[in-house]
């Protein structure tokens, strides 16, 4: 007992508020109405609390010095794979970029812009555009030379297109996301209905062997300006050298532990695809088409 009444009376103040519980004094000051509510003094202690977090020193995380031409990490420059010179072409890109993938770690913009001038290679960030807040990409999309490159039923084949042009393409416009972000931003932007519609017409399979990709036949950014640059500038060696960085990205990343990821159309195919298979309509409708190789 006598320990019990020597644990009361050394309780802490703050935790005897919250109980409710009144000392001697804390009653006197209640009778005289000078004593502020159970409330206040528990407020007034969270806030005391509160402040001290303030003052704890905040650890900031250090990022690692990056390379200012590849972007990429020092320890891990891509820059040896980089072509010496800017690669001469007459032809101006165009990126519209999707405000996620700026953060992304193993994205190829940075790559592609390393190997062309700098006024030959422009990057916009955003998933709207307008004619009054965008006046340059506007009057870009106006041209009768600029084209955009996004696959569908409206496009024509870019190697046929050129052959038949009375003005030779002098722009091309690619987005830069995931398949589902391109899409968003390429049908709720009315900019680029104005521009003619082109695709890629070719067989070749994706070397972006680390992010998965809906169907076999889909391209990173870097890969669709690589085929669309040799085509436009008529010059097989473009495509060659914008591809020897990736395939380097992708190298070393597969050296220390990446996996290969193989698309979805061909895990789907095989019965290997990991997750279960979506309730919503649309989504297993989509997954079906991939598993019969409809386009879509």
């Amino acid at each position: 007992m006598e320990r019990l009444k020597e644990a009361g009376t050394t309780r802490d103040p703050v935790a005897w508020a919250a109980s409710g519980s009144r000392t001697p004094n804390e009653e006197e000051r209640r009778e005289s109405g000078t004593a502020p509510p159970t409330a206040v003094l528990g407020e007034e202690a969270d806030g005391a609390n509160a402040d001290g977090l303030w003052e704890l020193p905040v650890e900031r995380e250090e990022r690692r010095p990056e390379c200012s031409r590849c972007s990429r990490p020092q320890k891990v420059c891509l820059c040896p794979f980089l072509p010496l010179h800017p690669l001469h072409i007459s032809t101006y890109l165009y990126i519209i970029q999707h405000p996620a993938e700026e953060s992304k770690v193993l994205r190829t913009v940075p790559l592609l812009a390393a190997c062309l001038p700098q006024d030959k290679c422009q990057v916009k960030i955003g998933r709207r555009f307008s004619e009054e807040r965008d006046p340059e990409l506007s009057a870009l999309c106006r041209k009768s030379g600029t084209l955009i490159l996004y696959p569908g039923d409206e496009a024509a084949n870019l190697e046929e297109f050129i052959l038949d042009s009375l003005v030779y393409p002098s722009t091309i416009i690619i987005i830069d996301g995931t398949w589902s972000q391109a899409k968003d931003i390429f049908y709720k932007n009315s900019l680029f209905r104005l521009p003619k519609q082109v695709q890629l017409k070719t067989s070749i399979s994706s070397q972006y062997v680390i992010r998965t990709q809906p169907t076999n036949r889909c391209l990173s950014t870097l890969e669709c300006a690589a085929v669309a640059l040799s085509i436009l500038e008529k010059n097989n060696d473009i495509q060659e050298t914008l591809l020897r960085p990736l395939q380097a990205l992708c190298s070393f990343q597969l050296q220390h532990g990446a996996q290969i990821r193989l698309s979805k159309e061909h895990l789907l195919k095989n019965g290997l695809y990991p997750k279960p298979m979506p309730k919503n309509k649309r989504k297993l409708r989509k997954m079906e088409l991939l598993m019969n190789s409809v386009k879509i």
